[in-house]
């Protein structure tokens, strides 16, 4: 059993961590606004443009005139895998979440005799599935010296993607990262960026034709680069959101189980002295009534 001193120290220790923990929630919850504001901004354009793109993409088709990123390479024996986490931990399942997905991506692939590659953007994501796949690392792109996340950042990534799709070092490439909902839920999220794929949108009801100068092909050539970097950008910064949201849950929740602690150990603190000071008075009333 703990002596007095080792449970004050003890208490003490707790309360230092607390303190921490308070500080690191807000810190968190003052860049979580700025960070939702940012993911939550870049969602119309990214919808937009991915409603354009489906439009080009739809009236093009599966034609050989089509760039390469749209139909691809004919192939889809290889696999590059862009696993996008935090430099950084202490958000609750943030990290883990998202290379869970990316792992399980893996496996299946490799089952089905797929040859995969991971591309991974953050350290925190490299170092949770090093021991598994580490062997497929083909690529990192360190962010820890980035202060904030701007789109020079995504068109770095997408510029080293589609060099290696150039090079014909792959036939699919898919992105994963963490959607931002709310401060409790995040949501681990992969997007296949090459080949193109775009979701069935519904557009307008106007029976507008347009006519595109020059040709849908030109016009997709020159926006499907653009368009894997928008997709890293709204990817990064989803993750922003959601690092900073998981963040805050994490350590509000530490703070909780440390005030919890705190009661619990303070009141073995109080039990042990009581118990002390009552020994110490049956041994003075003990050896006063020896006298």
């Amino acid at each position: 059993m703990p002596n007095l001193k080792d449970l004050k120290n003890r208490i003490e220790s707790v309360k230092s961590t607390r303190k921490i923990t308070k500080a690191m929630q807000m810190v968190a919850a003052a860049k979580l606004r700025r960070a939702q504001e940012s993911a939550e901004a870049s969602r119309p354009y990214a919808e937009r443009f991915n409603a354009v793109m489906a439009g080009l993409a739809a009236s093009v088709g599966g034609s050989d005139s089509a760039p390469k990123l749209l139909r691809g390479t004919g192939s889809d024996e290889v696999h590059l895998l862009v696993v996008m986490t935090a430099e950084r931990g202490l958000c609750g399942g943030f990290n883990s979440n998202i290379a869970k997905l990316a792992r399980a991506k893996a496996y299946e692939l490799k089952a089905k005799g797929k040859t995969v590659k991971i591309l991974t953007v953050g350290k925190k994501g490299r170092d949770a599935i090093k021991r598994d796949y580490g062997d497929l690392f083909v690529g990192h792109v360190d962010l820890s010296e980035v202060k904030r996340l701007g789109y020079t950042n995504a068109q770095d990534i997408a510029k080293d993607v589609l060099s290696r799709f150039d090079a014909g070092e792959f036939d699919v490439a898919t992105i994963f990262y963490s959607k931002f909902v709310n401060v409790v839920s995040q949501i681990p999220t992969a997007q296949q960026i090459i080949p193109a794929s775009f979701e069935d949108i519904e557009g307008d009801d106007s029976g507008a034709i347009f006519d595109y100068e020059p040709s849908e092909e030109a016009i997709l050539a020159d926006l499907l680069p653009k368009g894997v970097a928008t997709a890293i950008f709204s990817g990064l910064l989803e993750n922003g959101a959601s690092e900073q949201g998981a963040r805050m849950s994490a350590m509000d929740n530490a703070t909780r189980n440390a005030g919890e602690m705190i009661d619990k150990l303070t009141i073995q603190f109080n039990r042990s002295r009581q118990a002390v000071i009552t020994n110490e008075l049956i041994e003075i009333i003990s050896g006063a009534e020896a006298l």
